[in-house]
């Protein structure tokens, strides 16, 4: 038999419309011909058997639609998809893949690979994924253009930028891989949202979405809270309970704050995504569920890591794959269509009227640094919402000293106090209202307000008391 297969293309057209042109690299003669027979009614294929066959159809200038890649476990797919990706750079490719291995998934996945297809699979697998990728390239829109993706009653996946159109695209691949995803971001990026956005994308999507904040939760009960117990495991514990893992059975759970978790789950944890098995408290019974984890935190994981505050086997167990969502202030260009999307979703919520944003409150929406990033704005916004007030938001995002000094007056010295006096005034003031800002963008976790503000947990306790701050302070 040939080494290299093409079947012609003139053989497999439709008299009455032109098909999509898919190529189809497999070097398992008994596979390709499985998938001639499974898409050759529906598709203008041409079939290879050879790497270096295929890059010679591509390179005589044709511009097909699709190819399918398989991947074989011994052989680096590095070279090959360089190649395609340097000769047809626009080009949707989809994997098929035996393996799961998880270098090989994200060293794909960042060359550009549209979607991955399990062995062993069925024809109609294949033509699934075919399909959609068709269709996302007929109804492409241009890259800044907004989407809004509903996840459920109360939030949705939104964006208006290329950078975050290129993490949705990443996010979709992931989803359909099924590998562990590690989420970094600052706090109120939105990586709960990424992460609901992933399990909504994947195969779990019937199944249940299940989060778990690692910090919220004292330390003494999370092992309880994840892993369940026995009746009698502990005072107080009159029946068994079943953990967040076992309830999430066939689903995905979705543990934030990751970096905060005890360094004795950490080793429990690790043995869950090693062999999917773990025992509740109180018991020597190991149990097995089919999980997927995705994870997150704002944290630095390699500084963490170095001062062995979190195990260097489980991050590299978490990380089948890593998505980082920038932020608020390093994506400008959508803060209009976050604001106006938050705007409609306060009204929904409040019962009130949508309000409009002058050019002056746009612009200085998109002009303010956003430390607590997309929750600081919904924050905002609703304020806005409620209040009806554009001066009062106008006042907050604008301290009235940096108001004045754009007008080139001098503010007044409190008291007729000296310059030192002065100007520790002014910074008490910017200070006081830079952590209250701070504060309110993560709704007032103190302790993912301190990590963003850079300083202890009680320099934070001690400048909220120095400052009489409170939640009510900034409604």
């Amino acid at each position: 038999m040939s080494a290299s297969l093409s079947y012609p293309m003139s053989a497999l057209k439709s008299s009455t419309k032109s098909r999509s042109q898919i190529l189809i690299l497999e070097p398992d003669l008994a596979v390709l011909d499985y998938l001639r027979s499974t898409l050759g009614n529906q598709y203008s294929l041409s079939l290879f058997s050879e790497e270096q066959t295929l890059l010679d159809r591509l390179e005589q200038g044709e511009d097909p639609d699709l190819l399918l890649l398989a991947l074989h476990t011994n052989r680096d797919p590095l070279p090959l998809l360089t190649h395609v990706r340097c000769t047809k750079p626009n080009l949707a490719v989809i994997v098929l893949s035996c393996s799961a291995e998880l270098g090989d998934l994200e060293m794909v996945i960042r060359l550009g690979v549209r979607a991955i297809v399990m062995k062993p699979f069925l024809g109609s697998d294949v033509e699934r994924a075919i399909e959609e990728q068709l269709a996302s390239v007929e109804k492409a829109a241009p890259v800044d253009t907004m989407r809004e993706i509903p996840l459920n009653e109360t939030h949705s996946f939104v964006r208006a930028s290329k950078r975050m159109r290129d993490l949705e695209a990443q996010a979709t691949l992931v989803a359909r891989a099924d590998i562990p995803l590690l989420i970094l971001g600052e706090s109120g990026t939105g990586k709960e949202i990424l992460a609901l956005y992933t399990h909504k994308m994947s195969s779990r999507s019937n199944k249940i979405f299940l989060k778990v904040n690692c910090a919220a939760v004292p330390a003494d009960l999370l092992e309880s809270e994840l892993f369940g117990y026995e009746q009698g495991a502990f005072t107080g514990a009159v029946k068994t309970k079943p953990g967040k893992f076992e309830v999430c059975t066939g689903g995905t759970i979705f543990l934030d704050e990751i970096g905060e978790m005890p360094a004795i789950l950490q080793a429990k944890l690790l043995q869950v995504l090693q062999d999917g098995t773990f025992s509740r408290l109180g018991s020597r019974s190991p149990m097995k569920v089919d999980v997927r984890v995705i994870a997150a935190t704002n944290i630095n994981m390699k500084e963490a890591m170095a001062n062995k505050t979190f195990r260097e086997d489980l991050y590299y167990r978490l990380n089948g794959f890593t998505l980082s969502i920038p932020p608020l202030r390093e994506r400008r260009d959508e803060i209009p269509v976050l604001s106006e999307y938050f705007m409609r979703k306060g009204a929904k919520r409040y019962g009130r009227e949508v309000l409009s944003f002058s050019k002056t409150l746009t612009d200085c929406l998109a002009a303010h640094h956003w430390p607590g990033n997309l929750r600081e704005l919904e924050n905002v916004v609703n304020r806005y919402l409620v209040l009806g007030d554009e001066k009062a938001i106008l006042d907050e995002l604008v301290p009235a000293e940096t108001s004045e000094q754009a007008d080139g007056t001098a503010a007044e010295a409190p008291g007729g106090a000296g310059l030192k006096a002065m100007v520790r005034s002014l910074k008490g003031e910017a200070e006081s209202t830079a952590i209250a800002q701070v504060l309110e963008g993560v709704g007032w976790n103190r302790k993912a307000a301190a990590n963003d503000l850079q300083i202890s947990y009680k320099a934070l306790l001690y400048k909220i008391k120095q400052y009489d701050l409170s939640p009510q302070d900034r409604a």
